[in-house]
């Protein structure tokens, strides 16, 4: 068997940094203890480390004050508490064909059932872009809020975030963006950017284990957010109430302490290596993996050819394959591990034209893949697409 190649990072990277391991052992071999829930050493020591991680995420995505930032158990938990904790009923929202089932579901869940009306604006077939000017058309006297993929888990679009940012500051509309494909892999900064809720995975470019995320709340609008959740948060203990101050508003239940130990690993890691490096790596293989695979016969690759305008993740179809078919193919003949489907984006694939076909297989490159692994998919791609062609 050849040796295996991970290509599928949109999902969950792999393989994560050695030091985000070593953080998970030693607080399960020397800590665990449940932050916040006790004066002795170990406890007060799990919560230096959350301390840490929050800290070092704020300062990821350029936000001043380090409570802003909640500790979820994914980005669809995130996603959720926004969505859900900041609508009220007669509500319009405002996104887009390219979003993922975690925001798509919860908006379809409140529009059926009265709650809100939702706009889905819809992308470039090519390209999957959506002009911020479409949005804005979208708004209404009673638009709420504007859900926004920052890059499609399917194509790897780049949108406009700091267009968008900018008129719903104006305008006084909400703005929730979903960066679950780039946080860890290029700059984010939630005051340029004009970002009013910011949904991460910790387990994706973050390079964090799974059962970790975060949301960040602009200051402000946390009060107009209603937690999804109530419970013990370690303060104010004498209160049968929830307390109103953040974090420990949003953050009810002892915390995924061993997770947010290997996650603040990773964001060390991710600060040594620095962000703009990983953003140039995270191109260069995007502009390697659009020019080896050009020349290939029968291959439709999905999305933005220009390098600067997506992020290392692509859709393809092989003429005379099924996805699944290619994806088995690449896992039996080459080592190399994809996912193919609809990827829990089921507007996003109509939208390419490829729904009723089985979706695509997805090649999703990280920070621990090489020019090499580039070079090897494409030329494991070429050579099914030849076999193919010749029977």
């Amino acid at each position: 068997m050849p040796e295996r190649l991970y290509l599928d990072n949109a999902a969950t990277s792999f393989p994560k940094p050695s030091e985000v391991l070593e953080a998970m052992r030693r607080y399960a071999e020397t800590l665990g203890a449940s932050a916040g829930r006790g004066a002795y050493r170990e406890a007060v020591e799990t919560g230096e480390i959350l301390t840490d991680c929050r800290r070092r995420l704020a300062r990821l995505i350029g936000c001043r004050k380090p409570e802003q930032v909640i500790f979820t158990f994914n980005c669809t938990g995130a996603l959720n508490q926004a969505i859900k904790g900041l609508l009220k009923e007669g509500d319009h929202v405002v996104a887009t064909r390219m979003e993922h089932n975690s925001v798509l579901r919860p908006l379809h869940a409140m529009a059926a059932g009265g709650r809100v009306e939702v706009t889905l604006v819809a992308a470039d077939r090519e390209s999957g872009f959506v002009r911020p000017e479409d949005i804005f058309a979208a708004f209404r006297a009673n638009t709420r809020l504007v859900a926004l993929v920052h890059a499609s888990n399917v194509t790897g679009t780049l949108q406009a975030v700091e267009s968008v940012g900018e008129v719903t500051r104006q305008r006084g509309i909400r703005f929730l963006v979903d960066a679950a494909q780039t946080a860890g892999h290029m700059p984010i900064h939630v005051d340029s950017m004009n970002v009013d809720l910011l949904a991460m995975p910790g387990h994706k470019g973050l390079m964090g284990p799974l059962g970790t995320g975060a949301l960040y709340i602009r200051e402000g609008v946390e009060c107009e957010l209603t937690p999804l959740v109530e419970g013990g948060t370690g303060s104010v203990s004498e209160l049968p109430t929830q307390p109103d101050f953040m974090p420990d508003r949003f953050e009810s239940g002892s915390h995924n302490a061993i997770g947010l130990a290997g996650l603040g690993a990773a964001l060390r890691w991710i600060e040594e290596e620095t962000i703009a490096s990983l953003s140039a790596h995270d191109r260069l293989m995007s502009e390697r993996f659009i020019a080896q695979t050009s020349g290939i016969e029968g291959l439709t690759v999905y999305g933005p050819r220009d390098p600067r305008r997506r992020v290392a993740v692509f859709s393809v179809r092989m003429d005379g394959l099924e996805p699944q078919e290619l994806s088995a193919l690449l896992d039996a003949e080459f080592g190399i591990q994809t996912r193919s489907g609809i990827h829990c984006a089921p507007f996003a694939h109509e939208t390419i034209g490829t729904h009723g076909r089985g979706g695509t297989t997805r090649i999703s490159f990280g920070a621990f893949n090489t020019l090499a692994d580039v070079d090897r998919a494409a030329e494991s791609l070429a050579k099914l697409a030849t076999i193919d062609a010749h029977g």
